[in-house]
Parts: C-alpha cells; structure tokens; sequence
C-alpha cells in the first residue's frame, strides 16, 4: 500500500513543505551548535572558583558576614576571593563562618 499522493500536484506540494520542514529542522540544529559552542566559549572564558571567599554587607564600608568555601551555593551575589589566610583571619576576628560549606573546619579553625 502505497501513503504517497498519486497526483504530481500533490506530490509537488509534499515535496515543498517537506522541504521547508527540513530547511527549518537544519536552522534550528545550526543555532543549538551555535549556542552550545557559545557556552563552551564562556565556560572557558570563566575566571576560576577562588579557594575562599568573603561575604560583604550592604556597602562597601560594612563589615564582613561570612566566610564561605570558594564556590558555595549560599554565597549571597556580593562576595570576593582571597586568599587562605584572609579567610583564616576573618575567622579569628570573629566573622561568621558558612553552616553549609563549614569553611572553618576546611581551614583547620575548631576553636570558633
């Protein structure tokens, strides 16, 4: 059993829109390469995870919060990277360290 048309006009129109399916079925191929290379492009780009990080209060003149493991997910959006021994520091000087990513423990500080 044939599912094809039997007419040339017909056929003609399958073969267009066919056609145009495919022309759309490529595009969207072409533009998720494009976006999956763009990614890997940014991920590349990326500065790495620092070791530490500080999190800052509210301005610039605030003290710090917390003290977090470079990379944890409850970091809030204003943080900055140092190095081990300005977290080792801030943790003596009292600053908060991180319930989930236990920074202190990571730096071998159990005395706070």
């Amino acid at each position: 059993m044939n599912d094809l048309p039997p007419d040339l006009p017909r056929l003609r129109t399958l073969e267009t829109w066919l056609a145009m399916s495919l022309d759309r079925v490529r595009q969207q191929i072409t533009d998720l390469e494009r976006r999956e290379q763009e990614r890997q492009r940014g991920a590349e780009a990326r500065p790495p995870v620092p070791d530490w990080i500080i999190e800052q209060g509210l301005n610039r003149d605030a003290l710090p919060i917390t003290v977090h493991v470079g990379g944890c997910h409850m970091a809030g959006k204003r943080w900055k990277g140092v190095p081990r021994d300005v977290a080792l520091r801030a943790l003596t000087e009292g600053v908060q360290a991180c319930e989930h990513c236990r920074p202190d423990a990571e730096l071998g500080y159990l005395d706070g």
